[in-house]
């Protein structure tokens, strides 16, 4: 297997799935909010995961929106479609996005009870046999452990992890332990950016680059460049976002950005139930809170379209 790991060092975005008055994948507007955020210069995509209700969405809306994603991003676009319920679904998925253009594909965090690294090593392998394409596993409880990623690592498809517990000494010292073999990335978006990127992950995975995308490029590419100072600033303008989704258990990660979005564009309908809906207070506070960070946004969107840096 051939595949350049140079392509995760940047921002992973998590697109937003758009749905229609009927409760369907809105097609025509997924795939135009794709088109913006490849213009925008975004080149690694998990269409489908968490901040796209994974949990939420059938097999054939995870492959279509896999689908939807490769259409309207570019050959350089990395896309990694998300698996992580029953050992069959997950082969499915797999094998139907890779033939819908997937780059490969990011196993979830477990919601299964009883849980054990003896049972997710067997899951894991399972499922990466019989896909045997690139492979990003998401860790966001102590199963798996760092121990199994490490000895997982040393799979031919394996190569990276998107790491958030967020727990800095641990994961500064897994990435010691393996040694360059594979990619460590933020899984928890700007809030903690600069402190895994310090830590030696080239690059993070965002919810908020949906609503800002050249805001969440440039506090990348500050930190990339070790520009902390002007990073921290970027970090700074974005941060209110990434506050208010976090509340209550991160319980407004995904009706936040939402509803934020009918601000700059086109209604992407509600988030699917479990997912907690916005009261009017929440909306007057989400309102006068992106005011600011779409400002910023829209200077920089001219900025790096007056130099070219995107269409």
């Amino acid at each position: 297997m051939s595949f350049d790991s140079a392509n995760l060092r940047g921002v992973h975005l998590v697109p937003l799935t758009a749905f229609d008055a009927n409760d369907r994948i809105h097609e025509e507007l997924q795939a135009r909010h794709i088109r913006n955020m490849y213009d925008a210069g975004i080149r690694i995509y998990m269409p489908a995961a968490g901040t796209s209700e994974f949990q939420s969405l059938s097999l054939d809306e995870v492959v279509t929106l896999v689908r939807i994603t490769r259409e309207n991003s570019g050959p350089d676009a990395q896309i990694f479609a998300p698996v992580g319920l029953q050992v069959g679904h997950s082969i499915e998925i797999a094998r139907r996005s890779m033939e819908a253009g997937a780059t490969g594909i990011m196993f979830m965090p477990f919601v299964h009870p009883y849980l054990s690294n003896e049972g997710a090593r067997d899951y894991y392998l399972t499922v990466i046999q019989a896909a045997a394409c690139p492979v990003l596993i998401y860790k966001k409880s102590p199963i798996p452990s760092d121990a199994l990623l490490l000895e997982l690592a040393d799979n031919e498809h394996v190569v990276g992890i998107k790491h958030a517990t967020n727990e800095m000494h641990e994961f500064r010292k897994v990435i010691q332990a393996d040694g360059g073999r594979i990619e460590w990335i933020c899984g928890s978006a700007e809030r903690f950016a600069p402190y895994y990127m310090l830590a030696g992950s080239p690059g993070f995975t965002t919810g908020a680059g949906n609503l800002c995308p050249n805001l969440s490029l440039a506090c990348h590419a500050a930190f990339a460049a070790g520009q902390w100072q002007e990073g921290m600033r970027l970090q700074a303008i974005i941060q209110p976002i990434e506050d208010f989704r976090a509340r209550a258990g991160d319980s407004y990660n995904v009706s936040m950005l939402k509803y934020a979005m009918s601000l700059i564009g086109p209604d992407f309908g509600h988030a699917r139930p479990p997912q907690r809906q916005l009261t009017d207070k929440d909306r007057a506070e989400i309102d006068a809170l992106m005011q600011p960070i779409l400002a910023v946004e829209s200077e920089l969107q001219g900025e790096t379209q007056s130099v070219g840096l995107s269409r």
